[in-house]
């Protein structure tokens, strides 16, 4: 999977196309990520211990991990991501467009 949990996406297709937001969580054996104010579903919720005062409750839903690209801030939009090694042996994640390290 090309994104991980904390990076900032933007999302390329959908009803929500052009939001950006960072990743919430990331679950690579679906192939799907949760992306702040992104695809947000209502859930009516009943009152109980730990929800003293039920009701609507937005949140995140889950999108396809195909559907989002990584955002460089040097080139202030979504871009493919390239795999560089350091001369100390780690291994970082690029942009394809600028070369800057994400």
């Amino acid at each position: 999977m090309h994104v991980k949990k904390g990076d900032t996406v933007v999302v390329i297709s959908g009803k929500d196309k052009g939001k950006k937001g960072k990743v919430l969580a990331a679950m690579p054996k679906t192939d799907r990520v949760i992306v702040e104010g992104v695809n947000m579903l209502t859930k009516h919720k009943k009152p109980n211990a730990q929800l003293q005062q039920g009701g609507i409750i937005h949140q995140e839903g889950s999108i396809h991990v195909s559907n989002v690209m990584l955002y460089c801030n040097k080139d202030k939009t979504g871009v493919r991501v390239g795999h560089k090694i350091l001369e100390n042996g780690e291994k970082v994640r690029v942009c394809k467009k600028c070369g800057e390290t994400l």
